[in-house]
């Protein structure tokens, strides 16, 4: 068994912290299971016990291996908390064990491992950075399948889709990389003999994952993450940050299948060109009515292109490739990734794709990733069903606007002016209907009621629905076309207008709330008109509390009146709460530590740790979308800059 590793052997040294704290991790990396990964972390274990460092094993998975299992004499071992799920009892890695234990160094097998519900986290390497961040040193070990980026090119050879997985940045924030490497040939000789599998889990592992091709290209993939995860720590270790190349690359957030595989494509390409990295989400009038699959996918690609250390934009418009366009024009983009579309195109309406557009609106280079999904249907039928909603109000002015249009054509009929002005003011009532009412359903419905009442009051026959001219049904059909595409802009212009004043909204908000902290010279009063802006601007109560580490959490809400809901606050969200205190980051609902709570919990971060804690509700309110939270987080850097201003004066 070869190893390769990116840096020093290990020495005594590493059984202590770097400065500031932080933990030291170690990666035992390797292309497939059975390489020997775990054998290779216990054996740099008993090395650094030799060398006088307090080595504690918190988890090793219990594989059927008898020198592995071998390796674990004469080391300590913490024991498995068992969590009871659907009537079974599975064993976890014990955080809080560990954490109590606090040794130099611990060993955590299995990184990319999903804890099970009623965990603190939802994965294992949340687990391994919390250990990072008490100051632990770790060793773990994980596969290159395993790696978000690679998921799709993983798949891609070996036709299974891992579900297991680590955002990439976990594994460049390693302080070592050791490639544990071994033939492809003996690997399938190890597992013929029985050392990795049972003879018949081998026999279909085989025959499907561990075929020649399948791990030598495996292999090859891993080396080559190796190698760039080396260059990246040299560079930082020169330099202090990535060189950048100047190229900037950008991908479209959507809620399409075949996203996640975009996501991750312009992940890599940022990687080897060392470039920039922004998703951009175009919020259109139907993709604020997306609903079930379609929003689930929305937020999980969302969350993808975060933990791929995407830079995540929001821009509002009717045209996602005008939008498109002109965001890469101000923000200096190189080039754009998008995949194919793969849902199933209306059969009368030759309308061109989005990528084709695009090409036409810039000149940068447009990379198309091929899209294998199976078709499907783009939810617009669903969207536009859901928008026709009866309202009392709407119809009244609907039938106002057709009377008032007949009165004033009568009018024009009696001082003889010609047809074509009649239907000019049909085309207006249909034009004020859609500006005045909601949704399309409205305006149509003017339009083709505006085509009987002309036919009916101001054609011969009149006060009949015939027609004795041969020109007369070419009439009522521009005249119908017409007021349906008057309608559509009107509404399309309304609808923009609408998503602007919400913007402006929103950005005046965080300019007053800058100007506002500016003048603040007490630090709850800062989280006070935090909590006060936040609350305005998601329209829900909000509570805050100031970190001080002597003293208990002493959470206030804002606005007063809500005290109710302050005293309802669970153990357990409390309990959030302090972890957001102790750890420095946001942890609650809708993310992926203590998920389960009815809170999301936020940090004012300061130069030096924690500095407030700011908690949302979200059960029972609408979710923030991707705009809203970069809002959120940009509101909280401003209090902290202003308590920051506070201590310093």
């Amino acid at each position: 068994m070869e190893k390769t590793e990116n840096s020093t052997p290990y020495s005594p040294r590493y059984g202590e912290a770097e400065t500031g704290g932080t933990g030291r991790l170690k990666i035992f990396f390797g292309y497939a299971a059975g390489v020997g990964k775990t054998y290779a972390m216990l054996e740099a274990a008993h090395q650094a016990q030799k060398e006088g460092v307090d080595v504690v094993v918190g988890y090793v998975e219990p594989h059927a291996r008898p020198d592995t299992l071998a390796l674990l004499e004469g080391l300590e071992v913490l024991s498995c908390r068992e969590v009871d799920y659907r009537g079974i009892r599975l064993r976890e890695f014990d955080l809080d064990g560990a954490l109590a234990r606090r040794p130099q160094l611990i060993l955590v097998d299995e990184l990319a491992h999903s804890n099970a519900p009623g965990c603190r986290h939802t994965k294992r390497y949340q687990d391994v950075e919390e250990l990072l961040q008490a100051g632990i040193n770790v060793y773990t070990t994980v596969n290159v399948q395993h790696l978000e980026s690679l998921n799709d090119l993983v798949t891609s050879i070996t036709g299974i889709v891992v579900n297991e997985r680590i955002p990439d940045h976990v594994f460049d924030r390693a302080n070592q990389v050791e490639l544990v490497d071994i033939a492809p040939a003996d690997l399938e000789k190890r597992l013929e003999e029985g050392k990795i599998y049972r003879q018949r889990q081998a026999k279909q592992a085989l025959e499907n994952f561990f075929t020649a091709e399948n791990l030598t290209a495996l292999r090859e993939i891993a080396m080559r993450r190796t190698a760039d995860q080396l260059n990246r720590t040299a560079v930082q270790e020169k330099k202090g940050k990535a060189a950048r190349a100047g190229d900037h690359i950008l991908i479209c957030l959507s809620s399409a299948p075949s996203n996640a595989k975009v996501i991750r494509t312009a992940a890599r390409m940022a990687e080897a060109f060392h470039s920039g990295f922004t998703a951009l989400f175009v919020q259109t009038p139907e993709t604020k009515e997306l609903s079930g699959e379609n929003i689930k996918r929305l937020r999980s690609n969302l969350r993808l292109a975060e933990q791929l250390g995407a830079q995540i934009a929001t821009v509002y418009g009717a045209d996602p490739a005008e939008q498109i366009a002109e965001y890469a024009r101000v923000s200096g983009i190189t080039k754009i990734v998008m995949g194919r579309v793969n849902h199933r195109q209306h059969p009368w309406i030759g309308q061109k794709s989005l990528a084709d557009r695009l090409i036409e609106r810039t000149d940068l280079d447009v990379y198309i990733i091929p899209d294998r999904q199976p078709l499907y249907k783009k939810p617009l039928g669903k969207l536009r069903k859901s928008r026709v909603r009866f309202s009392w109000r709407d119809a009244v002015v609907t039938l106002l606007c057709l009377a008032i249009s007949t009165a004033v054509g009568f009018a024009f009929d009696w001082a003889g002016f010609s047809e074509s002005n009649i239907i000019t003011i049909y085309i207006l009532g249909v034009l004020v209907t859609a500006v005045s009412t909601s949704g399309h359903l409205y305006g149509a419905a003017n339009s083709l009621l505006s085509v009987l009442a002309f036919n009916f009051f101001f054609t011969e026959p009149r006060f009949t629905l015939q027609a004795d001219g041969p020109s007369y049904p070419v009439t009522f059909l521009i005249m119908l076309s017409s007021s349906i595409i008057a309608s559509s802009l009107a509404s399309r212009v309304k609808e923009q207008a609408r998503m602007a004043a919400e913007k402006s909204y929103y950005t005046e908000l965080l300019l007053g709330s800058s100007q506002k902290l500016q003048t603040i010279r007490t630090e709850w009063d800062c989280l006070r008109l935090t909590a006060e802006q936040l609350s305005r601007m998601f329209d829900r109560p909000v509570i805050y509390a100031l970190n001080d580490a002597d003293k208990e959490l002493d959470f206030r809400i804002e606005p007063a009146d809500e005290h109710t809901l302050l005293e309802k606050l669970s153990t357990e969200e409390i309990g959030v709460a302090k972890w957001v205190q102790k750890n420095n980051k946001h942890a609650g609902a809708t993310t992926n530590t203590l998920p389960d709570s009815k809170w999301l919990f936020l940090s004012v971060r300061g130069t030096r740790g924690v500095m407030g804690i700011v908690g949302v509700p979200i059960a029972g309110y609408v979710v923030t979308d991707a705009y809203e939270k970069n809002l959120m987080v940009a509101l909280l850097g401003e209090c902290c800059i202003s308590n920051e201003q506070i201590r310093l004066e």
